[in-house]
């Protein structure tokens, strides 16, 4: 009896290279429908019209909020991929195996689901609750794969903050989608791409 107990002893450890492609893929796209259905049941529970939500109304500083914040968490990002040794920083493999033999559309794409369905859930659902800093906390609390070091952790939780932050001045969601797709994307495509040189 004993011996089939300890057959079947669960890990919290897994290891990227056991997980094929298609699985990781699968993973990804079920995770994302669940937080894009979650976001739309946190709003669904909100006085406020999709319109608002989505309003265009702020004009240019939609676009220059969310650039803004994007590149400065990419350089952030970068710097420390230069000068903070990689066992600090380490994610467990997963943005690589991702992205790094991904065609360009299909980094977009992901990019582009990722970008709405947490942003929908987290800044259009969760913030109107809970507000900026506690939002980027339990967004940086789902990240777990950045929770083995203080920096990746750190990191996510700034970049989450600012993406609160640029929400709540603008009030239009479109700002935080598109810093956080400028985001993934760019690190998506030097993941892809620094390999091949």
């Amino acid at each position: 009896m004993k011996k089939r107990v300890k057959r079947f002893k669960l890990t919290t450890k897994v290891d990227i290279s056991e997980i094929g492609d298609r699985v990781l893929l699968l993973n990804l796209y079920i995770t994302q429908a669940g937080i894009l259905l979650l976001g739309g049941l946190f709003f669904w529970f909100q006085p406020r019209s999709l319109s608002s939500l989505f309003t265009l109304e702020p004009g240019l500083s939609i676009a220059g909020y969310g650039l803004y914040l994007a590149l400065f968490a990419v350089c952030l990002d970068i710097v420390i991929s230069n000068y903070v040794p990689a066992e600090y920083t380490d994610d467990g493999g997963i943005n690589n195996k991702l992205f790094a033999r991904r065609p360009l559309w299909h980094i977009a794409l992901i990019c582009l689901i990722v970008s709405f369905s947490e942003e929908l859930l987290f800044r259009g659902g969760i913030q109107y609750y809970l507000g900026a800093y506690w939002t980027a906390l339990l967004f940086t609390v789902i990240h777990v794969r950045y929770l083995r070091h203080w920096i990746p952790t750190g990191l996510v939780f700034l970049i989450s903050y600012g993406l609160g932050l640029v929400y709540e001045q603008t009030g239009s969601l479109w700002t935080p989608i598109l810093a956080h797709f400028v985001i993934d994307f760019i690190m998506g495509c030097l993941l892809r791409y620094s390999k091949e040189e």
